[in-house]
């Protein structure tokens, strides 16, 4: 079965889990052009730092394994599916 994946998720100066349970799906992490800062995304092997207006797409990884932070008052999108 898969599963449509449409989340915003608001930032903090903390890192915080993209799905707090296991969720393997290929997907779109945006950061809006609209965000004052930079967004840090990470997993156990490094991260990334993207700037507002990028974005970075992922086939099949697990979102409970991907941690994003950034300045308080921005989003990260999530778009795509479990396919």
């Amino acid at each position: 079965m898969n599963n449509t994946i449409l989340r915003q998720i608001d930032l903090t100066e903390e890192f915080q889990p993209l799905a707090f349970t296991q969720t393997v799906a290929s997907v779109t992490i945006s950061a809006p052009p609209t965000n004052a800062g930079n967004v840090l995304l990470r997993n156990g092997e490094g991260q990334v730092e993207m700037i507002p207006g990028e974005w970075q797409e992922f086939h099949r990884v697990n979102l409970a394994e991907l941690e994003v932070k950034g300045t308080a008052g921005d989003v990260v999108t999530i778009v795509g599916g479990t396919w």
